[in-house]
């Protein structure tokens, strides 16, 4: 439903005063709120300056709308130029709507409003303008508070962050420097575990000394020297690389003097358990660190040269650990040297000075072995019986050491005394077998023995379990005496040995000898006995009665010049001659 439109005629400023007045009227009479009626108004007095400054007659509509249910209605407004005075429409075909809360009264939109009630009202959109103004200062200041607070928020919160990312670096870089760490110590752990197996499974000075310094230096040291207090007996002079000192620095006389660990540098190592010095004037750029070498004594000094500026804690602890380990190690050396040496020299009191019968010569080499505590079970030994004859044995007592040593030279004592009542052989390795049955039912011998009587080119011989013997003819031929041997010494078996022949003319050879010359592990006996065949036959017979000695050696170098010795060698060689 539309009202009638009330138009207003607008050529002056008392006109468009008025006409102003009169929407001012129809708005306030349908209850339209204050800031409403002030956006109307303020629009509407906008577009009449614009009219009035362009001249001419204006038409001001107002069209009252009501809704449906008559309720409620809208004022509309808009501007017309009359006629065709003007410069023409405005540019923007003004119209203006504003919703009325309630219907005015019929005749409201012809009432006209006194220009001074108008003035006055206009003060009221003024106040209400204001105050809405204040209100919105006072939600702008809330609002400015409320940013601040947030901005303040927002700072404490990228400050906890950026706390918190820095705490997070911290903590990855700990964990990373943790493993690190970590990694390092199980290096220095593993390589501490290597050298000690690399050092402790040798019983040499010289090769533990050679290990340790192949171990530490680059890595862990520029260089090492090795000061041993008892350096005669320990080291190998004549090995070139065995390390030496001839100048000991203070760090290492200090070492010495207290058994502590000594640290000389131009700065403090502050290194766990390690005293620290002035510069060394050995070496004076890089510092030293002298390690007392400590068993069940004091041994000597370990003088390592950094590799760098200064020694790290956890490498010097390690170096301090493997120098104790070092000791220990050399401590085990020398006493199995010291029981080496006395097993050895044992052995050799029980070698025999050999004689020299007409017609017959005689070559002996006795060779420990090169490694291991294997000395003690070999001998050999040759003597004249009462009746003018020669004797030749060759033997080897089962296992090794000091107790092999001595039951060999039980057997060798009571083979001389056997023989003392011009037995046979045969008859000699009889009473032996029963004696060692008797006195060391644990251990067991093998033997060979040979007999030789001036004139005669024979030779007899008797065998317990002991590797053939081997006869060169004077034509060069080579033979092995491979009758049937008897059982070994010592078994616990009735047993009696026969006596055996073989054509020994003048310009014959027999080698007697030990299983250490031919046997090698996982090869067996024969083809050892087959190279010695063959080095035999390689020998003339102007060779061996010229020098024996030298024949002996020749034998003896195809056999072993290959091979480590894990058993002893005895070589024995007879030659016979014309008387």
């Amino acid at each position: 439903m539309t009202a009638p439109t009330d138009v207003w005629k607008i050529a002056s400023v008392v006109d468009a005063a008025r006409a102003r007045a009169a929407v001012d009227r129809i708005a306030t009479d349908a209850g339209a709120p204050a800031l409403e009626r002030a956006r109307l108004l303020s629009a509407l007095t906008a577009w009449l300056r614009r009219c009035l400054g362009r001249g001419g007659e204006w038409e001001l509509l107002l069209h009252v709308r009501q809704s449906a249910a008559g309720q409620t209605g809208r004022l509309e407004a808009s501007l017309s130029p009359v006629g065709h005075c003007g410069p023409g429409p405005l540019d923007e075909a003004p119209s203006l709507t504003c919703s009325l809360p309630h219907q005015p009264a019929q005749d409201a939109p012809s009432v006209a409003t006194s220009l001074p009630e108008a003035l006055l009202r206009a003060d009221e959109y003024t106040a209400a303008v204001l105050n809405l103004l204040d209100e919105q200062e006072s939600l702008v200041r809330l609002h400015r508070e409320e940013l601040h607070q947030t901005n303040q928020g927002v700072l404490a919160l990228h400050a906890d962050l950026e706390a918190s990312a820095r705490a997070q670096r911290e903590l990855l870089e700990a964990e990373r420097t943790a493993r690190a760490e970590a990694e390092r110590a199980r290096r220095l752990l593993t390589f501490l575990g290597d050298a000690s197996a690399a050092i402790t499974s040798s019983l040499s000075h010289t090769a533990i000394l050679r290990r340790l310094s192949d171990m530490l230096v680059p890595d862990y040291a520029d260089h090492l020297d090795v000061w041993l207090f008892d350096e005669e007996e320990y080291a190998n002079h004549d090995d070139e690389h065995a390390p030496r000192v001839r100048e000991h620095s203070a760090a290492a006389v200090a070492a010495a003097r207290t058994g502590r660990p000594q640290h000389a540098a131009a700065h403090p190592g502050g290194l766990p358990g390690v005293d620290d010095l002035p510069p060394s004037a050995l070496s004076p750029q890089r510092p030293l660190l002298a390690i007392p070498l400590v068993a069940q004594r004091l041994l000597g000094v370990l003088t390592l040269t950094a590799p760098g500026p200064r020694f790290d804690e956890d490498t010097s602890v390690m170096l301090v650990e493997l120098a104790r380990r070092v000791g220990v190690a050399l401590d085990h050396a020398h006493r199995y040297q010291q029981s080496r040496n006395t097993a050895e020299a044992l052995q050799r009191a029980q070698l025999t000075e050999l004689p020299t019968p007409p017609g017959l010569l005689l070559a002996a080499r006795y060779l420990p072995a090169t490694w291991g505590m294997n000395i003690g079970g070999d001998w050999y030994d040759a003597f004249l019986q009462p009746d003018g004859s020669l004797l030749a044995v060759i033997g080897d007592v089962t296992g090794h050491g000091l107790h092999a040593a001595v039951v060999m030279g039980q057997l060798r004592t009571a083979l001389r005394a056997y023989a003392v009542e011009n037995a046979t052989p045969g008859e000699i390795l009889t009473r032996l077998h029963r004696m060692l049955g008797h006195l060391q039912p644990d251990l067991y011998a093998t033997a060979l023995i040979a007999r030789f009587r001036p004139g005669e080119p024979e030779v007899v011989w008797a065998s317990a379990g002991h590797p053939p013997a081997v006869v060169r003819a004077a034509d060069g031929t080579v033979r092995v005496l491979d009758a049937k041997p008897g059982v070994m010494l010592g078994i616990p078996l009735h047993y009696v040995y026969t006596d055996h022949r073989a054509e020994l003319p003048a310009g014959s050879s027999l080698v007697l000898y030990t299983d250490g010359l031919v046997e090698r592990r996982g090869l067996g006996i024969d083809p050892g006995i087959n190279r010695l065949s063959h080095a035999l036959a390689a020998l003339n017979t102007p060779e061996l009665e010229q020098d024996l000695d030298a024949a002996a050696d020749a034998l003896l170098k195809p056999l072993l010049h290959d091979s480590e010795r894990d058993d002893d060698v005895c070589l024995l060689l007879c030659h016979t001659v014309a008387p």
